[in-house]
């Protein structure tokens, strides 16, 4: 994992001795620019941002989490999370004991109400100390729900060797970069072909489809901060508002501005 996180905040990975619990509940503020390092834990985690956008990083992708989406981490994956704005979360951590039927592999899963309003619960029964039966049924019910959830597919790969990795660097930090593979290539130094053919290799896409899903990661950290979408979408490289508009529905269902209200009232 190369993206740039200098400028950003390092915070200390909270430790705890184990899990008195099946499912244990830590919510925390992060700022934005505020970030975990790469760590992992003895027991699975569930990472909810109730407001704000998060991402979380394994291996040579990146993932967004924004109030309708939650980031599933096994047992033992080394993994980094960050705040791309102000976030609320909450992390529930998960012993194996109880985790046979989840998966065993990192999924961004769909958030629905019912699993929101779990989280909510069994957060503010924590916070009140409560141990009954009640607490023991909520904590079923969310393992049941887990099962349950849709996943989604949406992340930006990343690759590994130094020429592709200057090049999407690059790109990650100037998304309005409208140089073609071509262009790339002799700014690199190999051909359009061994380019493109290299590209599809380490990060599993193409440039384009790369692009526009490095447009909207960048568009969801950048709607977080601001209300102008013209600013916006001059800054990701479209000519027009709408074009930015038709490419953002197109990958997340809905226009930008609907996205952002409904994130917003999620906070």
């Amino acid at each position: 994992m190369t993206i740039r996180t200098d400028d950003w905040i390092h915070l200390q990975v909270p430790e705890l001795d184990g899990l008195p619990r099946p499912i244990i509940v830590r919510s925390q503020h992060l700022p934005k620019r505020h970030l975990f390092p790469r760590h992992s834990h003895r027991w699975n985690q569930f990472l909810y941002a109730t407001s704000g956008t998060m991402f979380a990083a394994i291996e040579n992708a990146w993932y967004v989490i924004s109030p309708e989406q939650a980031y599933w981490v096994p047992t033992g994956v080394v993994h980094m999370t960050g705040a791309l704005q102000d976030a609320e979360f909450r992390s529930l951590y998960i012993r194996d004991d109880v985790a046979a039927q989840l998966p065993r592999e990192s999924i961004v899963f769909s958030v629905t109400p019912l699993m929101r309003a779990l989280i909510v619960e069994l957060t503010e029964l924590g916070r009140a100390g409560e141990q009954s039966d009640y607490v023991e049924r909520v904590e079923r019910l969310i393992l049941d729900q887990i099962v349950r959830l849709p996943s989604e597919s949406f992340h930006l790969p990343w690759p590994q060797s130094p020429m592709l990795l200057r090049m999407c660097q690059e790109l990650f930090d100037n998304p309005s970069d409208e140089r073609d593979i071509a262009a790339w290539g002799r700014e690199l130094g190999a051909s359009p072909r061994t380019l493109h053919r290299r590209f599809e290799r380490e990060v599993g896409i193409g440039l384009r489809e790369w692009r526009n899903r490095l447009r909207v990661f960048r568009a969801i950290d950048l709607l977080g901060a601001s209300d102008n979408i013209t600013e916006i979408a001059l800054e990701l490289g479209y000519s027009t508002p709408s074009a930015f508009t038709y490419m953002f529905r197109q990958r997340m269902g809905c226009a930008p501005s609907e996205w952002r209200r409904t994130i917003r009232a999620t906070q």
